[in-house]
Parts: structure tokens; sequence; C-alpha cells
């Protein structure tokens, strides 16, 4: 398997994998690097999986996904009622 993900150390490299394991953040894929090491990635990251079309029509200009946005703000929300402050925006 090819590794994908732009920002990993393995990017671009060309690993075989060795087993598959999920955990509670989901999938991961096992690929050997050497002959000690196992890294886990999750499938994302790697040639299994498609390309995002989010991603590829932005031709990588934008930082983040929409929904990925969506998510950090349902996140942010939740954080800031379970404290009893609401986070303030002067502009």
């Amino acid at each position: 398997m090819r590794v994908t993900h732009p920002f990993h150390p393995l990017f671009a490299r060309q690993l075989p994998c060795v087993g598959r394991r999920f955990n509670r953040h989901g999938e991961r894929l096992l690929l050997r690097v050497d002959n000690a090491a196992v890294w886990s990635l999750p499938p994302q990251w790697t040639d299994l999986f498609s390309a995002d079309p989010e991603v590829v029509m932005g031709k990588g200009r934008a930082l983040m996904r929409f929904a990925d946005l969506m998510e950090l703000a349902d996140l942010v929300d939740r954080l800031s009622s379970k404290s009893g402050t609401r986070p303030r925006c002067d502009l």
C-alpha cells in the first residue's frame, strides 16, 4: 500500500500490509516499514481509499473540508456548553 497522507513521514512510500486491526477509532492497517517496525495507519491515509472529491476539486487550496468544519463547530459548541461559558468573538 502507498501512504497518501501528505504530512505523514512515510508519504509516497509503498509498504506491505501485514494485517488489520480495529480499535475505538476504527480500522487500522499494519504496514511493515522494515524488519523491525510495523506502523499502524488508518486506511484513509493510504491508496486503499480513493481521493475525497472535495479535496480533488479544491486542488489543495482549502485547509479543511466543510464537513470537518461543521464537526469542529459542533465540538466547540458541546465543550463550551459543558463549561458553562460561551466563546466570545470581538470583531
